[in-house]
């Protein structure tokens, strides 16, 4: 992997050698390919260290062949166990945000906020909820106006929980509200640039230096007024809404927002005002870890300690929408990443609130407990773009009498544990793996469970139980059972999981020869324990450690479990295996399966989930396990929506809307739809959207083809209508009755 250094003093150098060329600019550096020069996705930023700390930086790309330059500075504290990052303390109003205090949780209202009455009320059941921190819309005058009756309507009632003002495109209101709420977040991508309309543009450095010139003469007002008031300031940088230019400099990727969010950074920087923190967010989960690693990279670089606001934006609704959080935050705490939290949800904002505050109490345990495994050295894992390590599949042997092919999926796989009882019922079995059936046979579909877990099998003379279980290996999916359960009651064709003892005293070699194994291992034994999977034929490995473990934590252990399968060049599948205790509540389990196996998923170290919980719904289970797979990019097996959490600026019933069009609209695996209620990051945010359902004005909603306007000004009453014609016209849509 090739690497360099740039001293912080150099004005230029080039290397004919390797193509690279550095210039010095106002206080940063920027690097790029000359190759490629005038191709401006190509480029890329590195700041230039001008504070404390070593005043060389060091460079590498983000992995073997990749253009992107990154710090080769750690994103996090320790590679090897969750130890919180330290940050500075940012005031807002009475409340204290940094690693010195607990992860603060937030929401955002939802009701317009001219109606002072109703935001006061909502506001107050969020400060009852438990909220610390509450942000309300302020598009215009007349909103910022009602703010000050907002603040002052609540102070008389008690409520003194702080106020966020959400700017977009309005520097003038920006100023009038800070008199009175405690923290602006402003959004680099709109806030001093015109709308994007999603061009490439050419810029000479004088081009790009006098849009930076634009950028401080347009910010520094407010900076100055924030400082006079003593107000903080979130700078929010949106994947969906950066500008044209940062656009067409670094691509539409989480270099640009780092940038985006860097250039309002150094003006208050400039101005010594200092009570601001940064957040990153994205739609997608994937692109939103990135981002928040690469910022905190640059910021080590920089010697910069200042906070950060976590949240996955658009998540959804439902579990749909806490599992893309759970993924997303639940990463970053997990690497000790994060100060304060919102879960974006399409449900009213009190309901946020729960899910918020257990992703926080998971973050701050881990933190406190530190935990992790011993350490180690990390050479192969990529933080910076998504590069999936992808297991070898079964191959068929010769004389085997089933297709093992099919007992994992190549786009990730989902396992279920199956009892005694379920084999009773056939029929019932096979329709919650969500196999399709005809005549009463098994058949595999787009989101059929691939394998099966049994614990226990049944007695050799249950010949219908038996029976069941032949017509799921007879359709390649596999039977997988204990090494004990094995050899006292074999099951032809069976999958036997054995752990690293029963590899290293032999016991395994009582079965068949040629036998399929499933190997379960912890991630944190001795590396001497794990050197037997060298001379192991594993169909796949279980990574499996107790979930209730207070010291050790699961990701680190999978890591370094990686690690030492990447060194070794072994490709064996890696089943995330999570045992959850009784009485789990859902929200928890699916908190725990995002932030445990998405956490390892995002990064590309995994090829399937194995999700326990003894009390829980099965189908529950099931649809969770596929949600965590489609949630990391993974595998679709059902239609994905990017859904607004709603605010002030909604222009219809988000909550309304968003079902009725699930309800007709969710049998389209592949397809992604964007439903936004207003266009402040409609376009953008639809980045990952084939089709996008946006509130244009009052009753009149605009349909998009990606990131394009196709139907304007369409009445509401018809526009799911619309939607859905749109899609038959792009030969995506398929009905109800082929899909089931």
């Amino acid at each position: 992997m090739a690497t360099g250094t740039v001293p912080a003093s150099f004005m230029e150098l080039k290397s004919r050698e390797h193509g690279l060329g550095f210039r010095k600019s106002m206080d940063f550096v920027k690097v790029s390919n000359l190759q490629r020069v005038k191709f401006g996705r190509s480029k890329v930023l590195v700041i230039r260290n001008s504070s404390s700390g070593s005043d060389v930086a060091e460079l590498q790309a983000a992995s073997e062949g990749s253009p992107l330059l990154v710090p080769r500075q750690k994103y996090c504290e320790s590679i090897h166990k969750t130890v919180r990052r330290k940050t500075c303390t940012v005031m807002v109003g009475n409340v204290a945000i940094g690693s010195e205090h607990p992860i603060r949780v937030q929401t955002m209202t939802t009701t317009d906020t001219k109606d002072v009455g109703a935001t006061v009320e909502q506001v107050m059941r969020i400060a009852d909820m438990g909220a610390d921190l509450v942000r309300i819309t302020v598009q215009g005058k007349r909103e910022a106006d009602a703010c000050y009756e907002i603040k002052n309507t609540l102070v008389q009632k008690n409520y003194t929980i702080p106020l966020v003002a959400d700017i977009h495109f309005a520097p003038s209101v920006a100023m009038r509200v800070a008199e009175c709420f405690d923290k602006i977040r402003v959004n680099p991508g709109n806030f001093a640039d015109r709308r994007a309309q999603f061009e490439i543009l050419e810029y000479t450095e004088d081009d790009y230096q006098k849009e930076l010139e634009h950028i401080e003469q347009v910010f520094s007002p407010l900076v100055e007024k924030c400082k006079k008031y003593g107000r903080a300031m979130r700078i929010g940088t949106n994947h969906g809404s950066l500008s044209d230019r940062i656009m067409s400099y670094y691509g539409d990727s989480p270099r640009g927002m780092v940038e985006s969010a860097f250039e309002f950074a150094r003006i208050c920087r400039k101005l010594d005002y200092h009570n601001f923190l940064f957040s990153m967010k994205a739609s997608n989960p994937v692109v939103m870890v990135q981002a928040y690693r690469l910022l905190v990279a640059e910021m080590n670089v920089q010697g910069w300690d200042y906070p950060l606001h976590l949240g996955v934006t658009e998540a959804g609704e439902g579990e749909d929408g806490r599992m893309k959080s759970a993924i997303g935050i639940g990463t970053l705490l997990q690497d000790g990443l994060g100060d304060t939290i919102r879960v974006s949800l399409t449900e009213p904002p009190e309901e946020e609130i729960d899910p918020c505050r257990r992703l926080a109490n998971l973050g701050m345990r881990a933190t406190e407990l530190q935990r992790g495994v011993a350490p180690f050295e990390e050479k192969h894992r990529h933080y910076f773009d998504f590069q999936r390590r992808t297991g070898q599949l079964p191959i068929q042997k010769e004389g085997e009498e089933v297709d093992y092919r099919g007992v994992l999926h190549r786009d990730g796989s989902v396992l279920m544990s199956v009892s005694l009882d379920q084999l009773k019922t056939p029929e019932l079995l096979y329709k919650s793996l969500a196999a399709k059936l005809v005549v009463g046979m098994p058949f595999k579909d787009l989101a059929t469970v691939d394998s099966i877990l049994l614990r226990k099998l049944p007695p050799a003379d249950d010949s219908d139980a038996r029976l069941a279980l032949k017509r799921l290996t007879d359709i390649s999916m596999g039977v997988i059972t204990p090494l004990s359960e094995q050899l006292t009651k074999p099951l032809p064709n069976a999958v036997v999981l054995v752990n690293l003892k029963e590899l290293s005293s032999g016991a395994y070699k009582l079965l068949p020869e040629g036998t399929r194994l499933a190997v379960s291992v912890r991630g944190d034994e001795p590396y001497e324990d794990l050197e037997i999977l060298k001379n192991v034929d594993a169909t796949m490995l279980f990574h499996d450690l107790p979930y209730t473990e207070d010291k050790i934590s699961r990701v680190h252990a999978a890591r370094r479990l990686f690690e030492f399968l990447s060194e070794n060049a072994l490709g064996f599948p890696v089943i995330h295996h999570i045992q959850f205790p009784n009485s789990t509540h859902r929200d928890d389990l699916v908190i725990g399966a995002g932030s445990n196996a998405g956490a390892l998923l995002v990064d590309g170290l995994g090829d399937g989930i194995l999700l326990e919980a003894p009390d829980q719904d099965f189908d529950f289970l099931r649809n969770t396990s596929f949600n965590l797979l489609q949630g990391c990019r993974m595998r679709n097996t059902k239609t994905e929506y990017v859904s607004c959490p709603s605010c002030g600026r909604t222009l219809f019933d988000l909550q309304e809307i968003s079902a009725e069009i699930r309800e007709k609209t969710s049998h389209l695996p592949g397809v992604s739809i964007a439903i936004m209620g207003c266009i402040v990051n409609g376009p953008g945010e639809m980045a990952d959207a084939d089709f996008g359902y946006v509130g244009g004005a009052p009753g009149k909603i605009d349909l998009y083809v990606g990131k394009t306007v196709v139907k304007r000004a369409i009445e509401m009453e018809r526009a799911t209508d619309a939607l859905i014609q749109l899609i038959k016209d792009h030969g995506r849509w398929m009905d109800k009755s082929v899909w089931c």
